[in-house]
């Protein structure tokens, strides 16, 4: 597992989470964890990441139907907290944990945090969070509580940050699910610099964070331990 300058390796241990780490944290290919048993954080650096492509999901003939039905009502930014919380899983199985869930309501206050919400006969049934970083979005986690409702939140996110000019759609690591909607793997340094291009754009939905150079000093390194 790579290790990012400056933060600790992925380990159960107390890591006082600074505004100023989560930006240089993911941009340089972490993601962040927790534990329902103590209140800590951990930075996760995989040796492969998955994207979505920016053009969409794949969208079956059934999602299609979903979609065209207009089953759900799409929604944006009206209810972070509620989204966030719904992906909690069952105890004992959640890397989500409360000071993590209030440091993403902190960066949503702060115009960074995103979700989009699909809605039915007014409650909220889907839904799908992350954080936007220049040209980057990085989607966190979504839950369903109603067939399809994930998909199609996901579906309108990507669709949402292409418009807005966004380059890149990190979901993190692979599972079944997400293959089944189209994402791809790629290693580590392949990732890096595909943040570079993408952090050479910002959008209205985004820090707006200077990380070009720490990225690239990375891949750099990277290449010079190949040869």
């Amino acid at each position: 597992m790579p290790k990012i300058e400056g933060f600790p390796p992925r380990a159960v241990m107390p890591y006082e989470l600074q505004m100023d780490d989560i930006p240089r944290g993911y941009v340089l290919g972490g993601f962040l964890n927790g534990t329902e048993t103590y209140p800590i954080f951990i930075w996760d650096i995989p040796q492969t990441r998955c994207l979505f492509p920016i053009e969409g999901i794949h969208v079956s003939k059934s999602l299609a139907k979903t979609i065209r039905k207009n089953k759900f009502e799409i929604q944006f930014d009206t209810h972070f907290s509620d989204v966030i919380r719904n992906c909690l899983r069952e105890p004992g199985n959640n890397w989500l944990n409360e000071p993590l869930i209030e440091r993403y309501c902190e960066i949503h206050e702060l115009g960074w945090a995103h979700c989009s919400e699909c809605w039915l006969d007014g409650e909220l049934v889907g839904g799908v969070y992350g954080i936007a970083i220049n040209g980057a979005f990085f989607a966190e986690s979504m839950f369903h509580r109603a067939k399809d409702a994930s998909k199609v939140a996901l579906w309108a996110m990507i669709n949402k940050v292409r418009e807005l000019g966004f380059q890149l759609f990190d979901a993190q690591m692979t599972n079944p699910h997400l293959v089944s909607l189209g994402c791809f793997e790629i290693p580590y340094i392949e990732y890096l610099e595909r943040m570079s291009v993408a952090l050479a754009t910002t959008t209205e939905w985004s820090l707006n964070y200077d990380g070009i150079e720490a990225v690239q000093r990375v891949v750099k390194s990277l290449e010079e331990k190949k040869t």
